[in-house]
């Protein structure tokens, strides 16, 4: 399997697939107690305005309300983890943006074990071979000769890991890794996400959230190999060149796995013929697995239902907000307790002011509607 190399000189965003497979939430819980004061902004943060003078935090932010986020953030495309993010706290997600390295340093170290373990796990199917890159063709296409050589081996072998996903979902592109893919006693195909924990102890069920991930990427896959997801359509989002020459080291590579190519597109017809014509299954079954980080003990299994509506409906709802559709939002108040391992608590304007205390009233009406019997559902 190839990887990226570190003499590439394109941005993060250009790489196409540097998003994690685990976002590891569940797991941040476990560092709030230790994180310095320092490491969160007050809420009186100040940040350099463009003449230096510092400017207050909501000053700053309604400078960058004029654009959609996507624009704003300059995206041509989503990360799952994006959406997955959106689906723990959207709010989070967006100073996540915003502010970018305010994540506490043991937060940070949370995040690069999860990322160590994926690694080894990978390792132990796959050999990895860092390709140096140029262009973003050059990223997109190192992908794709991943793809080619693990449809082949889950066909002979059973399972692979770190799977790329790519699709136009609700009219923006989304792309990801799978975790694990293989088949079981029974022929099913099976997706496997790995979730670590910094504690030997499963999540409580509060903290379960975990489904819409995995059924995001299951959605993303079935429609990858029914055909579904077309050359043109990740052309125009990814603004991809796929006459462009490939660098001299993705052609090497190329030859090496026995594939004449010459340029992306070349390469992206062979990905598309080999999605559809390899008899890959769409997945059967969902499965979640706990490990714990120090041991790699396995903590436990849950394995997910599968509900298209209902996941439609939240992607139409999540990215409302990436096409400036609507303000952002944060938790629910049932799920309020997230807010106390937040690194952006002390800023948050949902925490602080309107967005909780409007839903909290709002739930506080629903339940007098009730109790008088006269519930209207255009009200809720």
């Amino acid at each position: 399997m190839a990887e990226t190399g570190e003499e590439e000189m394109m941005s993060a965003e250009a790489s196409g697939f540097s998003d994690l497979s685990d976002s590891e939430f569940l797991d941040l819980e476990d560092t709030q107690e230790s994180s310095a004061s320092l490491s969160k902004p007050g809420p009186s943060s100040e940040l350099p305005g463009k003449d230096g003078k510092l400017i207050s935090l909501p000053k700053w932010k309604r400078g960058l309300d004029v654009l959609p986020p996507m624009e704003r953030f300059h995206l041509k495309y989503l990360y799952v983890t994006d959406l997955s993010t959106q689906n723990w706290c959207e709010q989070q997600m967006v100073y996540g943006k915003e502010l970018p390295g305010f994540l506490a340093p043991e937060k940070a170290a949370v995040l690069d074990t999860g990322v160590s373990m994926h690694l080894a796990r990978e390792l132990e199917v796959h050999d990895l071979v860092t390709i140096p890159i140029t262009t973003k063709e050059d990223a997109w296409a190192v992908k794709f000769l991943n793809i080619l050589s693990m449809i082949p081996t889950l066909q002979s072998e059973g399972r692979i890991r770190e799977f790329p996903v790519f699709g136009e979902v609700e009219g923006v592109l989304l792309v990801g890794v799978i975790d694990e893919l293989h088949y079981t006693a029974k022929g099913e195909l099976e997706l496997v996400e790995l979730k670590t924990r910094r504690r030997p102890m499963l999540p409580l069920e509060a903290q379960k959230k975990k489904t819409f991930q995995v059924s995001l990427y299951k959605y993303i896959f079935d429609a990858m190999v029914q055909g579904k997801v077309t050359t043109a359509s990740l052309i125009h989002h990814a603004k991809l060149h796929p006459e462009k020459p490939l660098g001299p080291s993705v052609l090497r590579h190329a030859q090496q796995g026995g594939f004449s190519v010459k340029s992306l597109g070349d390469l992206m017809e062979l990905v598309f013929l080999s999605l559809t014509l390899s008899d890959l299954p769409v997945i059967d079954i969902l499965k979640i697995e706990y490990i714990h980080q120090e041991t790699a003990t396995v903590l436990g299994t849950e394995i997910v239902a599968f509900e298209e509506k209902e996941l439609r409906s939240k992607v139409q709802h999540y990215l409302a907000y990436w096409m400036g559709h609507r303000e952002p939002q944060g938790v629910d108040v049932e799920e309020a307790w997230k807010c106390q391992m937040c690194s952006y608590a002390d800023i948050c304007e949902w925490g602080k002011g309107g967005g909780m205390h409007s839903a909290i009233s709002q739930k506080s009406q629903i339940s007098r509607r009730f109790a008088f019997g006269n519930f209207d559902p255009s009200c809720s």
